[in-house]
C-alpha cells in the first residue's frame, strides 16, 4: 500500500479521538461500562452482592485463605462459547451449531505476589479428541499494576481485536483484520513484561514462533518480538477510557513459523473510547509478509451504543487489501463456504449484545456483509450475507 492511503486510513481512524480533544472533558459520563453495564446502586446496610455475584463466586472459588503464606487463593478460570452460524453466499450456503470455545483450568495466587495459570481447551462437542490444547500455561510475578513478569504460554495481545480476550469481544468475533494480521493461534511460549504507570501502558515480549504443537511447540523456528505503548486520554477527556495505542511485531522468518503468520513486520496503531453510553473502536494496521504471504493494511471502526444498561448495539466496517493476489483470508464461516483467497475485502457488521452479567454471561448476535474480490480468478471471491447468534460465559 502507499504512504498516503496508510496515513489518510490512520487520521480517519484516530478522528474519534480529535473530536473528543477538542471538544475537552464532558459532563460527568455515566459509570456504566459498554460491555459491562453497572447494576444499580443499592440501598444502605444491603447486600451489595448478586444472585450471579453468589453463583459465579461459589462456582469458581475452590479455595481462599489470605493467611495462608503459601498459597492463597485457587480460582477455577474458564470460558464456554456456543453459537449458531449460518452464511448465505453466491458461492455456497453453510449452517451449524458450534461450540466455538471451551477452556478450563486453575488460577493459583501464591507468596502473594505470584500467579500461576494453566487452561486447557477442550472440544466436549466432538469428544474425539476432548482435550485440545493449552492456552495459558504461565507464571507470572507482579507486585503491583506497574510491572508485571510472565513467562511461559500466553497472550500476545496486539491490534484492537487481539488485544481483547474472547470473554470481552463487542462484535461475536473478532474482525477479519485481526484474523489476517493478528497469530490466532494466540498462546505463544515466551517472556514478556507489562504494566501502566499512570496514563501510560506498555508491555515488551519475546515468544517462539517455531512449530505448533497442543502444549510449547518445538522451538525449532524464529522468534517473534512485541513491543506495545499506550496513553489513556481517558481523565483529561472525562471517559471511561481513550486509549491510544501503537502496537508492533517482528519476527524472523523461517518455514517452521506455524504459531504464527508470514508476517515479518506488523504495525498496528489502534483507539478504544468509552464514554459511558456510546463507544468508539479503530485500528488501522499494515503488515509485510514473506514467502507467499503478500504485504497487507486493513482498517476497521467500530461504534457502539448502550441503549440501556444490558442491551448495546454494534456496528463496524472493515476493509483489508493485499498488494499481489490471494493475500487476504476470508473469516471463519466464510472460509467454510470459500477456501480460497483473495486481494481486497469489505465488510459490514450489524449486532446486538445482551447482557446478563457483564462478560460473563451474556447473548450475542450479528449480521455480516461481506465481499472478497479475486483478481487471480483461482477460487477466492465471495460475495454473501452471515448470522451469528450465540451465548458468552466466562468465569
Amino acid at each position: 500500500m502507499s504512504m498516503a492511503r496508510f496515513c489518510l486510513a490512520l487520521i480517519l481512524a484516530l478522528l474519534p479521538l480529535r473530536l473528543a480533544l477538542a471538544q475537552g472533558a464532558p459532563e460527568q459520563p455515566s459509570a456504566d461500562k459498554p460491555a459491562q453495564p453497572a447494576a444499580p446502586a443499592p440501598s444502605a446496610g444491603a447486600d451489595t452482592q448478586s444472585a450471579y455475584d453468589r453463583i459465579w463466586q461459589r462456582f469458581t472459588t475452590l479455595y481462599n485463605d489470605p493467611t495462608n503464606p503459601v498459597v492463597q487463593r485457587i480460582l477455577f478460570s474458564g470460558r464456554f462459547q456456543h453459537e449458531f452460524a449460518h452464511v448465505g453466499a453466491d458461492q455456497g450456503d453453510l449452517s451449524q451449531w458450534n461450540t466455538r470455545r471451551m477452556r478450563v483450568g486453575p488460577r493459583i495466587t501464591l507468596f502473594r505476589e505470584y500467579t500461576l495459570h494453566v487452561e486447557a481447551e477442550l472440544n466436549p462437542q466432538e469428544i474425539d479428541p476432548l482435550y485440545m490444547r493449552l492456552t495459558d500455561a504461565y507464571f507470572q510475578w507482579s507486585r503491583n499494576g506497574r510491572l508485571a513478569v510472565t513467562v511461559g504460554k500466553q497472550g500476545v495481545p496486539f491490534t484492537v481485536d487481539g488485544a481483547t480476550s474472547s470473554k470481552d469481544l463487542l462484535a461475536v468475533d473478532r474482525s477479519n483484520l485481526t484474523n489476517n494480521m493478528w497469530f490466532p493461534q494466540e498462546y505463544l511460549p515466551g517472556i514478556s513484561v507489562s504494566g501502566r504507570s499512570a496514563a501510560w501502558i506498555y508491555r515488551a515480549g519475546v515468544y517462539s514462533a517455531g512449530e505448533a504443537n497442543k502444549e510449547f511447540g518445538r522451538f525449532d523456528g524464529g522468534a517473534a518480538t512485541l513491543a506495545v505503548l499506550g496513553y489513556d486520554f481517558g481523565p483529561r477527556l472525562g471517559a471511561n477510557e481513550a486509549l491510544l495505542s501503537a502496537n508492533y511485531v517482528h519476527q524472523s522468518e523461517d518455514t517452521d513459523n506455524t504459531f504464527t503468520r508470514q508476517l515479518r513486520d506488523i504495525l498496528s496503531v489502534n483507539f478504544r473510547l468509552d464514554s459511558g453510553r456510546w463507544g468508539m473502536r479503530t485500528d488501522v494496521s499494515t503488515a509485510a509478509g514473506y514467502l507467499s504471504q503478500s504485504d497487507l493494511w486493513g482498517l476497521t471502526a467500530m461504534p457502539y451504543f448502550n441503549v440501556t444498561n444490558r442491551l448495546q448495539l454494534i456496528g463496524r466496517y472493515t476493509y483489508l487489501e493485499s498488494a499481489t493476489a490471494n493475500g487476504v483470508r476470508l473469516a471463519t464461516y466464510e472460509n467454510s463456504v470459500v477456501a480460497g483467497r483473495g486481494d481486497e475485502y469489505n465488510e459490514l457488521y450489524l449486532g446486538a449484545n445482551y447482557y446478563f452479567y457483564g462478560h460473563r454471561l451474556k447473548l450475542q448476535t450479528g449480521l455480516q456483509f461481506a465481499d472478497m474480490n479475486d483478481r487471480a480468478r483461482d477460487g477466492g471471491e465471495y460475495s454473501g450475507v452471515s448470522w451469528t447468534t450465540g451465548v458468552r460465559i466466562g468465569w
